[in-house]
């Protein structure tokens, strides 16, 4: 009878070996939103973010079909945090469409991450502007946001044509303060919003 220890069998050790992590699609979208941003578009390349992630670029390609595919997403996601979700949560905050103008003038002020978006939006519009795909993004974002705000006009009583243009300038003061941050104190951006609210709610005098 043989009376020899068997010996281990290898592959116990290899199963206690904890698997690979492997990236999400999200994880590839935020790098190259990060580099977009820090460094601009031309530097969103698999090489570039394969190496910030510390993965081969054979990863990138378990999500994505192409670096196009990639930058379709980069810009699918801006659009869904920056606008769709965006406007969501305002509309289900408040039922009262000027307590959603008011919330809407805020988005500026709203700290780290108001500066965040202003930057992420900066290196998009930067982008827009050699890119189709990149401006066919910024274009619909614009006007995505223009209609929540003419929405709210036209709900308080403004006619079409007036909502849309009241819309517009508000969508316009928004921008104007994420790009001017640094134009005057707290108090006085403060009182700016207050005084353009309160004058695109004001009806105009008819003769």
């Amino acid at each position: 009878m043989n009376t020899a220890v068997p010996r281990p069998r290898t592959v116990a050790a290899k199963s206690s070996a904890a698997p690979r992590t492997q990236l999400s699609p999200e994880a590839w979208i935020d790098a190259a939103t990060a580099v977009l941003v820090d460094r601009g578009i031309d530097h969103v390349r698999v090489d570039v973010l394969a190496g910030g992630l510390g993965v081969t670029r054979g990863s990138f390609y378990w999500h994505f079909r192409d670096r196009e595919d990639l930058l379709r997403r980069v810009l699918a996601a801006w659009r869904e945090r920056a606008t769709e979700q965006l406007t969501a949560r305002l509309a289900q905050a408040h039922d009262d469409p000027r307590e959603q103008l008011a919330d809407a003038s805020t988005l500026p002020f709203r700290g780290r991450a108001a500066t965040r978006a202003a930057r992420i939006e900066l290196a998009i519009r930067a982008w827009a502007r050699r890119d189709a795909m990149a401006r066919e993004a910024v274009d619909a974002a614009d006007a995505a946001r223009i209609g929540y705000h003419e929405r709210l006009f036209a709900a308080l009583g403004f006619a079409a044509g007036e909502a849309h243009a009241r819309a517009f300038a508000l969508y316009g003061y928004e921008v104007a303060e994420s790009l001017l941050h640094r134009q005057g104190s707290a108090e006085q951006r403060a009182a700016r919003r207050r005084f353009v609210l309160a004058l695109l709610q004001q009806p105009l005098a008819r003769c």
